[in-house]
C-alpha cells in the first residue's frame, strides 16, 4: 500500500532516512495540532485541570501497545531522556562495570561514558553481531558488572539484537539490563512484560510516526526505586513511581497526547502489512548494492533487521555521498563513516515503494564511483 500522499513529506525528495527523526501522517498532525489549539484557548483549564487525566489515558493507551502495565510505563520526551534517567540514577560505584556492545548510538555510548567517569566505573564495549551475541556480552560479564547495555534495534547498523534471551540470561547472572528501544515501537512488534528488561526506553516520534517529543521509559516494578526522575517539581513527593514523573515544569504535552492517534492511523492501514512490504524493500536492498557496489550488508541474512538496513560501502568520502545524493539527486538517506568504515543506512516506511529504491540504485553507483570507490 502506497500511501505518500498521507504524510506531509516534501513530494520531490526521496526519502529513505525514516530511521533518523521519522515523519508524522497528516491525519495525526491535525490531531496534534487540534490538541495544541485547545491548550492555547485555554490554557489553565488544560494545564492544571485536564491534563492529569489525559496524560493516563495516553499512557494507558501505549502501554497497551507495547505490552507493558500501565503503572510500569511513564512518558518522557524521547528514548534519550529515558536512558538518562535511568543511567544517572544507578548507584555505579568505583570498579563496577557497564557492559554494552560497539553498535550502540553515539550519544548513548557518550552518556556511559560520562557516568562511569564521574562515579569511578567502567565502559566495556564488546564487539558482538545477533547471532555472536549472547556468548560475546555474556562472556564479558565479570564479578563487578552491574548493568548490561543493549540496541534493541541498532542506529548505525539498523541490526536487531536477541534482546529477550540476553535479558534472560543476564538476570539470572546478576546483572541489571537496560535496553534502548528507540527504533523498535512501530517497526517491530513488542511485549515489554514478557521481554524481560529492567529497564526499556523507546520512541513513538520514529517508526510510530507520533510528533516529535513522545517517547517512553518502562521499567519493572522490582526496578523501579533505583530510578528518580530527571526533574524535581511538584509530583517528586507522591508514593507511586510513575506519578513522580508526572509533572516536570510547564511543557507542550500535546505530542504524548496523539500518541493515541498513531496507533490509530496504523491499525487502520494495516501496519503489519505494511512493515512486511518495507522488510522486503530493505532485503532487495542489500542484495542489489551488495551486486552494484560489492557492498557488504552489516546483517548476516533477512532476519537480522526490520524495515531499515545497512551496509558497509568501499572507500569513499560518506559525508559528500551523503551531500551529492541530497543535492544532485534528491535522495534522503543516512551515509556516515561508523567505526571508521563508511556506512549507508536506508529506512524504509509506508511512504516508499520500489521507485524510491530504484533511484537510489540508479544515483548510488555513480556517486561512489566519482569518489574511487571499486564498483562490480
Amino acid at each position: 500500500m502506497f500511501m505518500r500522499e498521507v504524510f506531509l513529506l516534501d513530494p520531490d525528495v526521496v526519502f529513505l532516512n525514516h530511521g533518523a527523526f521519522g515523519a508524522c501522517s497528516r491525519p495525526v498532525f491535525a490531531e496534534y495540532q487540534r490538541i495544541q489549539l485547545e491548550l492555547e484557548r485555554e490554557p489553565v483549564e488544560f494545564l492544571a485541570r485536564r491534563v492529569p487525566a489525559l496524560i493516563e489515558e495516553a499512557r494507558e493507551r501505549l502501554a497497551a501497545y507495547v505490552g507493558s502495565p500501565t503503572a510500569d510505563l511513564v512518558l518522557v520526551p524521547n528514548a534519550t531522556t529515558g536512558l538518562n534517567a535511568v543511567a544517572r540514577s544507578l548507584d555505579l560505584r568505583p570498579g563496577d562495570e557497564v557492559v554494552g556492545t560497539t553498535h550502540e548510538y553515539g550519544a548513548m555510548q557518550l552518556l556511559w561514558r560520562t557516568v562511569c567517569e564521574k562515579r569511578g566505573a567502567r565502559y566495556v564495549e564488546v564487539d558482538a553481531t545477533p547471532s555472536t551475541a549472547v556468548d560475546a556480552l555474556l562472556g564479558a560479564v565479570t564479578p563487578r558488572t552491574r548493568v548490561l547495555f543493549v540496541s534493541h534495534i541498532t542506529s548505525p547498523t539498523a541490526l536487531q539484537f536477541p534482546v529477550e534471551e540476553l535479558c534472560g540470561r543476564a538476570r539470572a547472572a546478576g546483572v541489571l539490563t537496560v535496553v534502548d528501544g528507540a527504533h523498535a515501537p512501530g517497526q517491530i512488534a513488542l511485549d515489554l512484560a514478557s521481554l524481560g528488561a529492567d529497564f526499556y526506553t523507546g520512541n513513538c516520534h520514529k517508526w510510530l510516526c507520533a510528533p516529535k517529543g513522545a517517547g517512553f521509559l518502562y521499567v519493572r516494578p522490582e526496578a523501579q526505586p533505583l530510578v528518580e526522575p530527571p526533574i524535581v517539581s511538584w509530583n517528586w513527593p507522591l508514593e507511586a513511581w510513575a506519578d513522580r514523573f508526572g509533572w516536570a515544569g510547564t511543557s507542550d504535552p500535546s505530542a504524548y497526547l496523539a500518541v493515541g492517534a498513531a496507533i490509530d492511523f496504523q491499525t487502520e492501514h494495516g501496519w503489519d502489512d505494511v512493515r512486511a512490504r518495507c522488510h522486503t524493500l530493505a532485503a532487495r536492498t542489500a542484495r542489489e548494492l551488495a551486486d552494484l557496489l560489492g557492498a557488504e550488508p552489516y546483517a548476516a541474512d533477512d532476519a537480522e533487521f526490520a524495515q531499515m538496513v545497512a551496509l558497509h560501502l568501499a572507500p569513499c568520502d560518506a559525508d559528500e555521498v551523503g551531500s551529492r545524493l541530497r543535492e544532485e539527486a534528491r535522495i534522503d538517506t543516512s551515509v556516515q563513516t561508523w567505526r571508521d568504515a563508511p556506512t549507508l543506512r536506508v529506512s524504509f516506511q509506508g511512504y516508499n515503494d520500489e521507485n524510491d529504491l530504484d533511484a537510489l540504485l540508479r544515483a548510488l553507483p555513480r556517486l561512489v564511483r566519482a569518489r574511487g570507490a571499486a564498483v562490480r
